[in-house]
């Protein structure tokens, strides 16, 4: 988490996933499996009428995809029965995060489902690059969600809406005969072309190209921070903050995984080199999934979540979880895939004595690959450990769109 200004900001530490699993679409997905892609051109009756978007404002530089886009975000209709929208588990306030702080899941549509995970940010997502497999560094990085199942944005955001335990819509025609209702309708029409709504599956695909568009838009990823100003020569830490970062680049090896120099590709700051890595987080006995009935869950309480490793089938990765973004992270509690940490200090605390056993951690759910190179006896003071906790604070973005 850093920058550069007067403060060295291109050093690249390491505070391991300092968050790895801080706070997309909804972060908790279906668990290894769960929901499908069904493109069926048969859809059930609607339970309920059509629901008013929120009052929303088009910024004037949004070109018409991007507008678009942030109505599809935005609109409750497009799951089952309507109530449930892109935003409810991605809440501007809350960092694009859910908003929820009371849950260490998200919940979904349906009363009573929870998804297995919690729902990361979807700000600053879009510059993940594509998932792929870095052979120099011999990881796998970028791609969406958690487990990196989604190649980018665009697939992201098909997934949740057809997630039964998400927002739960029957399959793909079912969600666009209810943008065929939607007061967007001729605007889908005039961007995708007049007979894009013949082809169901072409029409789903465009459906998430657009909301991808939207979380592409200075208005998700906004730069904001007080760390931005800093950068940009418009603020200065303080004592606290200034240690903080020379801690979070330093002796607290944050940077190792939430890079504090500037992205080569996009010239920004991102606080996340898009890797994946298991952090040796305990299973979260709040975590809701573990009651759901065999249909969602067949493990009960015995599941077991191996994250990237799950979904490639590979041993070799089981335990490890997308590098988020460290930015707004003071918004986005719970922390962590599973929501084990309700507080960044916990986290901190967590990553600096997971390997001292008198400070009595639970043991990691996934035993296996736990990186212990760069976490887990950091010899952090409690001054230190406030000092870090500071500085991330600077990283809350203070521009929001505002939503009625």
């Amino acid at each position: 988490m850093l920058r550069r200004t007067a403060l060295h900001v291109t050093a690249i530490a390491l505070c391991a996933p300092l968050l790895l699993a801080v706070s997309a679409c909804r972060g908790t997905t279906e668990t290894q499996g769960t929901a499908t892609m069904d493109s069926g051109a048969t859809s059930g009756p609607a339970s309920d009428a059509r629901r008013p978007l929120p009052a929303l404002e088009r910024s004037a530089s949004f070109t018409d995809k991007q507008w678009l886009g942030k109505q599809l975000f935005f609109d409750s209709n497009l799951s089952r029965p309507p109530g449930q929208a892109c935003m409810d588990c991605h809440a501007p306030e809350a960092g694009w995060a859910d908003p929820n702080k009371n849950s260490p899941t998200s919940a979904g549509n349906t009363p009573g489902l929870f998804g297995n995970r919690n729902s990361p940010s979807v700000a600053y997502a879009s510059f993940s690059p594509d998932f792929y497999y870095d052979a120099a560094k011999t990881s796998y990085v970028g791609g969406q969600f958690w487990d990196g199942r989604a190649k980018n944005v665009a697939d992201q955001a098909k997934g949740p809406i057809l997630n039964p335990l998400e927002m739960n819509e029957a399959n793909q025609q079912s969600v666009i005969d209810a943008v065929k209702t939607g007061p967007y309708v001729d605007l889908f029409k005039k961007v995708w072309g007049a007979n894009v709504f013949e082809e169901t599956e072409t029409a789903y695909e465009d459906l998430g190209a657009s909301i991808a568009e939207y979380e592409k838009t200075s208005e998700v990823n906004s730069f904001s921070s007080k760390y931005d100003d800093v950068l940009r020569g418009a603020a200065t830490l303080t004592d606290r903050e200034k240690r903080g970062l020379d801690l979070f680049n330093g002796k607290a090896r944050c940077s190792k995984c939430h890079t504090s120099a500037a992205d080569p590709a996009t010239g920004k700051v991102l606080f996340t080199d898009f890797s994946y890595d298991n952090a040796g987080v305990p299973k979260n006995p709040e975590n809701k999934f573990y009651t759901l009935a065999a249909k969602y869950n067949p493990a009960g309480k015995d599941f077991v979540d191996l994250g990237l490793g799950g979904q490639l089938k590979k041993p070799s990765e089981n335990g490890k979880f997308k590098v988020p973004s460290l930015r707004n992270v003071a918004l986005t509690a719970p922390y962590m895939h599973n929501g084990y940490f309700t507080t960044i200090k916990d986290v901190v605390r967590f990553y600096n004595t997971r390997d001292v056993a008198s400070a009595g951690w639970p043991a990691p759910e996934v035993a296996e690959n736990v990186n212990k190179q760069d976490m887990g006896n950091l010899k952090l003071t409690d001054s230190e450990i406030e000092d870090v906790v500071a500085f991330l604070h600077t990283l809350t973005d203070t521009r929001f769109p505002r939503v009625k």
